[in-house]
Order: C-alpha cells, then sequence, then structure tokens
C-alpha cells in the first residue's frame, strides 16, 4: 500500500524545469502568439495591474515573487504526480485538466458571466492556464518527478 509523505519529494531539476516552463508560457510564447489580446488579459487582473503601476523595484519584486509561485506551483504539480503514481502523458493530462478545473475555472465562469468581460480576452486567459497546468503537468511527466524511480 502507498503512503503519502507529509511533503512528498520531488526531484529538484523538475521544479527547476517547471518553473522556467511557466515562465516560456507566460512570457515567450503566449506574449508574442496573442499580442494584444494576451496583455490586456493580464492587464484585467488587479495584481498584474497593481505591479504594473508600480517603480522598479516593485517590478522586480513581483518578478521574484512570480519565481516562487513557478517553483511551489511545480512542486505542487510534481508531488500530486508523485502521490498519484501518474506514469503515461494521459495520467498527466488528466491531472493537469483536474488541477485547472479546480484551481482556474471558477475564476474563468465567473469572469464570463458576472464579470462579462469580453470573450478574446477569457479565451486567452484560460489557454494560458490550461498551458501552466496541463501542459506542466505533461512536462513534469516527460523529464520525471521521482527522486528514486525504484520506490
Amino acid at each position: 500500500m502507498a503512503t503519502l509523505h507529509y511533503l512528498p519529494p520531488v526531484k529538484p531539476s523538475a521544479i527547476a524545469l517547471g518553473t522556467v516552463y511557466n515562465h516560456a508560457v507566460s512570457l515567450a510564447v503566449l506574449a508574442p502568439l496573442f499580442g494584444d489580446t494576451y496583455n490586456r488579459a493580464q492587464a484585467a487582473n488587479s495584481k498584474e495591474e497593481f505591479f504594473k503601476s508600480k517603480e522598479a523595484a516593485s517590478a522586480a519584486a513581483a518578478w521574484g515573487s512570480s519565481i516562487v509561485g513557478s517553483a511551489i506551483q511545480a512542486y505542487g504539480v510534481g508531488a500530486l504526480i508523485n502521490a498519484t503514481g501518474t506514469l503515461s502523458y494521459k495520467g498527466a493530462a488528466y491531472l493537469g485538466s483536474l488541477i485547472f478545473m479546480a484551481s482556474s475555472a471558477p475564476s474563468v465562469v465567473s469572469q464570463i458571466f458576472t464579470e462579462r468581460r469580453p470573450m478574446d480576452t477569457v479565451a486567452v486567459g484560460a489557454l494560458a492556464r490550461i498551458f501552466e497546468t496541463v501542459g506542466l503537468s505533461l512536462v513534469l511527466t516527460w523529464w520525471g518527478t521521482r527522486t528514486n524511480p525504484f520506490d
């Protein structure tokens, strides 16, 4: 019977790769592909709007906290992959989809029905979150997250 440790071990290189992946998705992939629509989606969120309005020191603090947040997200996804025993890409896609539904889908529904934001803005934001959840779980499964694969 498998046991769940308090803080499951995740390979440090997987956490580093996940951190880089999340930044690559948000900065290098989505911004050029979706251009102004992606920028409007990011500016629509109050946290990003707050961070963009500050001086360079605040921008550096925001970037640093984003790195930490990406690392925590990569660890969390890697720990879930390990805890669930996910070995296949299909399983990783399902796990990433569940993470998306639990973390981002409620805000997407709220943006559509309550806030009545433009659909292109909501769609691009949702696509970015899908890349950050489903994509991250697929990348981490490809890389490997177990510290000892024979356990």
